[in-house]
């Protein structure tokens, strides 16, 4: 048996009371109040069940026309249908109650009939227009919901034809998270407020929609537009709530193509939008064809990615590491290149910074560092020398509170002691959380591993930070190289990098040596070990293992790291 639908009865006189009582309570569940103060407090509880309210003009403490003034300026109230119940059935009164608010009038004595009648009849009115506009505004900000907004935008579009217009699509970069941290409530609450905001900065010659959760659409005349909006609105959102520090990205359609569909003009916005997540302090995008074309590409790797790596088709490249002193191999870089079967042999530049940004990149660097480990194994099950080899550790692994005892069960697997490994780590990463990320790797060298700074002098590690970091070996920038091998061998920032490393005793490497000058320069500094096109490429497996045979300088080093 389906609910019975609830009435607030307002009615200072208990007989009239009791005759509404008696007449409704068949078909009806009654709330009884006594003057319009004792209502309101009843519906602060029970205002979501309440279908309608016979209310009393005339009461003590608080009457019937201040009660229906404080209800319909209440969002949460004024849907609430309420008819009106008097003695005075005159003109003017019921005018009165009308403009106040009333959906109808009732006056007395109370004919049962037309009671039930009137009330079943406005209950029915009311939920058909809830569903009206259930279907036309968004619940929780009052704009248009989604279908609503193409309905809109398409009669706008064909009502104007010589009007330029622009369609504009925000997005609130990791909603997700925000909503888990800060919970519904306060969410909802928020994104109210966003909505208000740009109701207030956007639609004034437009419409408005929310998509989804946290995704707003507006419809507005380029005419008035003004792209310096979005950084008004930014400010104001990361204002006026407890949520703070909101990334809020725009994409900017403008409406050249007038046979391009309303709901492909939001995706090309969405798409604008969601290709600028991520680079802090870029408001919006606007769309264009090298966006889109950009973006499609983005959109086939991540849709490919999985089942790439899992028919074999990434794999890993090994650029060689040699000696300075006597140009003896001493190991190599994994470098991760895959190999599509349509667009042919894919570089990291081409796919690693997507894999940063869509999370994959974690599933990639556990694949680059088993297989790395499996062909060190392979090496010593042929009795060759024990090179090591060096792989990456993107930001993403490093905050992974097992990443230690990961990569010791792959080591361990391949029964390699975990100084195989170099686990390289971009200067970045220690800069963003130094605290966490020293944590990490002080325990990945508390179980073996070498720790290598890559790219160190391209980001802002203080000296003193460097002090504390957990690093064994500093890989060089190899724009330190180019810029400084002009200089005198005392002089320069590199003769000073080469003080300070042996000062704390690290070993160094110089990536990206391009020719015999450059080596001469890192030798007379006391350079230990270089990498670059000058010596080698990255090369496949079978070409590193052929230089291991045929190079009669291979001598298959290890590097000598003071780990104190």
């Amino acid at each position: 048996m389906p609910d019975r639908k609830k009435l607030l009865i307002v009615e200072d006189n208990e007989i009239n009371r009791a005759l509404l009582v008696g007449v409704l309570s068949s078909e009806y569940d009654i709330y009884e109040a006594g003057n319009g103060e004792e209502a309101l407090k009843l519906l602060e509880e029970h205002s979501e069940e309440i279908s309608l309210i016979l209310l009393d003009i005339i009461m003590p403490v608080m009457d019937g026309y201040t009660f229906l003034s404080i209800v319909k300026k209440n969002p949460r109230l004024y849907s609430i249908p309420v008819i009106v119940t008097t003695q005075n059935d005159a003109e003017a009164d019921e005018v009165t109650a009308l403009s106040h608010g009333a959906t109808d009038f009732i006056s007395k004595p109370y004919k049962p009939k037309v009671i039930l009648h009137r009330v079943a009849s406005i209950i029915r009115l009311r939920e058909t227009a809830a569903m009206v506009n259930l279907f036309k505004y968004d619940r929780l900000t009052g704009l248009f919901s989604k279908e609503y907004f193409f309905t809109k935008g398409r009669e706008l579009l064909q009502q104007n034809p010589t009007k330029e217009y622009v369609l504009v699509c925000s997005d609130i970069e990791n909603f997700k998270l925000t909503n888990d941290a800060f919970g519904t409530q306060e969410c909802d609450r928020f994104l109210k407020g966003v909505a208000d905001i740009c109701r207030g900065l956007l639609d004034k010659h437009g419409i408005m929609g929310r998509f989804y959760a946290d995704q707003f659409v507006c419809l507005a005349e380029l005419g008035h537009f003004d792209y310096q909006v979005f950084d008004q609105i930014v400010e104001e959102v990361n204002s006026f709530s407890q949520i703070k520090n909101i990334s809020m990205k725009f994409g900017v359609y403008i409406i050249d193509d007038r046979s391009v569909s309303i709901e492909q003009m939001c995706d090309r916005a969405l798409l604008a939008a969601d290709g600028i997540k991520g680079h802090y302090g870029q408001n919006y995008a606007v769309y264009d064809d090298v966006l889109r074309g950009r973006l499609i590409r983005e959109q086939a790797i991540t849709d490919s990615m999985e089942s790439a790596l899992a028919s074999g088709q990434f794999d890993i490249h090994l650029q060689p590491k040699y000696r300075v002193a006597d140009g003896a191999l001493s190991g190599a870089e994994a470098l991760v290149r895959w190999n599509h079967p349509q667009w042919g042999m894919q570089y990291p530049n081409d796919f690693i910074s997507l894999f940063e940004k869509n999370g994959f990149i974690t599933t990639l660097d556990a694949f680059v560092w088993e297989r790395a480990c499996q062909i060190m194994h392979k090496w010593d099950e042929e009795g060759r020398k024990p090179l090591s080899i060096s792989v990456n550790v993107s930001r993403a692994d490093a905050y992974k509170a097992r990443l230690p005892e990961l990569l010791k069960e792959i080591v361990d697997r391949h029964g390699l002691h975990p100084e195989r490994l170099h686990l390289e780590i971009t200067e970045s990463a220690y800069t963003e959380n130094p605290a966490q990320i020293i944590e990490t790797v002080s325990r990945l060298r508390e179980l073996g591993f070498i720790i290598e700074m890559d790219d160190f002098g391209s980001g802002y590690s203080s000296l003193n930070m460097l002090n504390e970091l957990p690093i064994d070996i500093l890989k060089l920038d190899m724009r330190f190289i180019q810029s400084d091998e002009h200089k005198l061998s005392k002089e320069g920032i590199l003769n000073f990098i080469m003080g300070l490393a042996s000062w704390m005793n690290l070993g160094v490497v110089a990536e990206g040596v391009e020719n015999e000058r450059q080596v001469e320069r890192l030798r007379e500094l006391g350079c230990d070990y270089v990498q670059g096109y000058y010596y080698a490429r990255p090369m496949p497996l079978e070409d590193f293992e052929r230089i291991i045979l045929n190079d009669n300088k291979a001598k298959a080093a290890e590097p000598q790291v003071n780990l104190t």
